[in-house]
């Protein structure tokens, strides 16, 4: 009897992570009262392209993220411009941001907190209502870029938190 009840909640520990133990979120992307329904780890980059800024000078604009999602060191999906996250059981989410946090030093993006605008096929993320991207690593870009219409990207890992209500 305890092996069945101890499976379980050995997986729901492992799909939960290591965000589930982590101090309190700031409160701009804190999503109180939802419960998990996955967390994984990313590894990818950030794209940017070289366009003119508000003030006519070339400036590094972000363009998209590309990232591998990580569960136990397994690839289990995807993220892509949208902000779409894919998993390989079909299911699908596309975010929106609606609140951001500092990341842990200046090289690093911000920390977010995304709602589901929609979602496609069916699987784990169908419940999900709101998305945290957490712990981030890198992904900023800094220098000056000299051609319009160049891109380069920046290394990043994330941990990315997809939340229900209730």
């Amino acid at each position: 009897m305890f092996i069945k009840l101890a499976a379980p909640a050995l997986l729901l520990a492992a799909l939960i992570g290591p965000a589930a133990a982590a101090d309190p979120l700031p409160e701009a992307i804190a999503a109180l009262g939802e419960t998990v329904v996955l967390s994984v780890h990313a590894e990818g980059a950030q794209v940017y392209e070289c366009k003119a800024a508000a003030d006519g000078k070339l400036a590094w604009a972000f363009r998209e993220p590309i990232a591998t999602l990580l569960s136990e060191g397994k690839t289990v999906g995807r993220h892509y411009a949208g902000p779409n996250w894919e998993l390989a059981d079909g299911s699908a989410v596309v975010g929106k941001a609606i609140g951001n946090a500092p990341g842990a030093t200046a090289a690093d993006i911000p920390w977010l907190k995304l709602e589901v605008a929609s979602r496609r096929g069916s699987g784990v993320l169908t419940p999900a209502t709101t998305v945290q991207r957490i712990n981030t690593h890198g992904g900023k870009l800094d220098g000056a870029c000299d051609k319009a219409g160049e891109f380069k990207s920046a290394p990043y890992s994330a941990e990315y938190v997809f939340l229900k209500k209730g």
